[in-house]
């Protein structure tokens, strides 16, 4: 199967999308793919010796959740991207604090538990076979109004 970019799945701009490509998408799981590279969409985030510091896994890992769940929400009609929310991670082991240049990352994520606001997703980096992190990502999915509240608390002030 052939899939959009993830851009059009998530809510997210250059420079805040970390991924360039998208693997498969399931029922309950999705994988994506990013390099680390000066020519990728992570160079603006590595370090002096051009790895990605280890906490961006946390990201990595939430941005796949939103292309699984905007891949879903497409093909039930919804055209509309929505913008979900981190409530937390569990577990979440960088063990090298850093993913290496030149490392091609595929982030993989597997539904856990879900229902019409709240999922838990278990999600693992690896690069050539081996397992670079691992977590469980939480997430919200809020209402527009609430969108609408909290993004005009600061105006408000």
């Amino acid at each position: 199967m052939s899939y959009l970019s993830p851009v059009d799945y998530l809510p997210h701009d250059a420079p805040m999308m970390l991924l360039e490509s998208v693997g498969s998408i399931e029922e309950d799981s999705a994988e994506c793919q990013v390099t680390v590279s000066g020519q990728s969409v992570l160079a603006p985030f590595l370090d002096a010796n051009g790895d990605l510091p280890g906490w961006y896994a946390l990201e990595l890992m939430a941005q796949t959740v939103g292309v699984w769940s905007g891949w879903h929400r497409q093909h039930q009609g919804q055209e509309h991207i929505s913008l979900g929310m981190v409530l937390g991670a569990r577990e979440l082991v960088c063990a090298e604090g850093r993913f290496a240049s030149g490392s091609i990352l595929t982030i993989t994520v597997k539904l856990l538990m879900q229902d019409e606001r709240f999922g838990s997703f278990e999600c693992a980096i690896a690069a050539s076979g081996t397992t670079l992190a691992t977590g469980r990502v939480n997430t919200f999915q809020p209402s527009a109004e609430e969108l609408t509240s909290l993004f005009n608390q600061g105006s408000n002030a």
